[in-house]
């Protein structure tokens, strides 16, 4: 399985127009339209002889076990296939939600039977009983990653929190409070980790570098998304930094689509799973523009970058490492992206 994923930066110097309350862009007929554009291209391979090469941990690791809550949702799905194919070894069982107790899911060759919530804590013991070497990959629900990180953490599984929302402050207290194992990040894709990276660096070298330019975010997800984007939002606290006066309230959201086809240009078949974002600048005299757009198709980057999260984190959890809690800043920093 490979996928490509295209991040167009584009820095232009241009005439100014103005569509659907983004000045400086057109898209398609009525959509952005920009001087021509660098496209930079990542093509991952998850070809597992090839991944096994180029991993630190050991290949008998490779098919160390894993756990995907919550099995039945999309990502949880898209995260059990990119694990089969990096040879991991999935355990048949995962949490869902009451109404989805007692009920089993084919995922590849995997079928995995779902667990209520009254049935976790005896479920994940056993399993760790029989499995030591477990990982826990959580991608469940907003208002359940509190519970569930106090009981990896009780139990004392090292685990992965994909789930965004929740109370990231007693999150983070729960696992130190606990000393246990766990990468969190509310954002799996490496490439876009990377992104954010950069910027963060550019803010906190260049401050006040952008001061009195104005920006315009546009960013498109699948219509039962209804809050913003929290990668957008990160993109534009760097924005702040670097000088640019900016309301979170301002970002444009595009949830129809009926626009996100013809607008923004979103293949239809990925209308119910994608990422695309839009940041737009313009200097005080509208006579300089900067573009930078991401756009993300589908969750092969996140469940690949989730893989490469419970790689790195069975490497620290094996070596003893004093520190505890990583993000994918981390896993990125490590060298084991594949």
């Amino acid at each position: 399985m490979a996928f490509v994923v295209k991040l167009p930066i584009t820095v232009s110097i241009s005439s100014q127009c103005k569509v659907g309350g983004i000045s400086g862009c057109k898209l398609r007929n009525s959509g952005f339209q920009t001087m021509p554009r660098t496209l930079v291209s990542a093509v991952m391979s998850s070809n597992t002889a090839q991944n096994v090469e180029n991993l630190s941990v050991k290949a008998k690791d490779i098919g160390l076990p894993i756990m995907v809550n919550s099995c039945m949702g999309k990502m949880g799905k898209a995260v059990i296939e990119a694990s089969i194919n990096a040879g991991l070894h999935i355990i048949p069982v995962s949490f869902g939600a009451q109404e989805e107790s007692g009920q089993s899911v084919q995922v590849g060759n995997k079928e995995i039977q779902v667990h209520g919530p009254s049935e976790r804590e005896d479920v994940l013991a056993s399993v760790y009983d029989e499995y030591p070497n477990l990982i826990v990959v959580d991608y469940t629900i907003p208002n359940a990653v509190n519970d569930n990180a106090e009981l990896y953490c009780k139990i004392g599984v090292p685990f992965v929190m994909g789930t965004t929302g929740g109370d990231r402050e007693r999150l983070h207290k729960t696992v130190e409070d606990s000393k246990n194992y766990a990468v969190i990040s509310p954002q799996m894709g490496k490439q876009v980790v990377a992104f954010l990276a950069a910027m963060e660096i550019m803010a906190e070298q260049f401050p006040g570098a952008f001061a009195g330019y104005s920006l315009q975010v546009m960013e498109s997800h699948q219509a039962n998304k209804k809050d913003a984007s929290g990668t957008a939002k990160a993109v534009i606290s760097c924005f702040q930094k670097l000088g640019v006066d900016f309301d979170m309230d301002q970002i444009q959201l595009v949830r129809d689509p009926k626009l996100q086809i013809e607008m923004v240009g979103v293949p239809e078949e990925h209308i119910s799973g994608h990422a695309f974002h839009m940041y737009h600048l313009t200097s005080p005299d509208q006579t300089v523009s900067f573009e930078f757009q991401h756009n993300v198709c589908g969750r092969s980057i996140y469940a690949e970058g989730t893989v490469d999260a419970v790689l790195f984190l069975a490497k620290k959890v094996r070596s003893k490492a004093g520190k505890r809690i990583y993000n994918m800043i981390d896993v990125l920093r490590e060298g084991n992206m594949r």
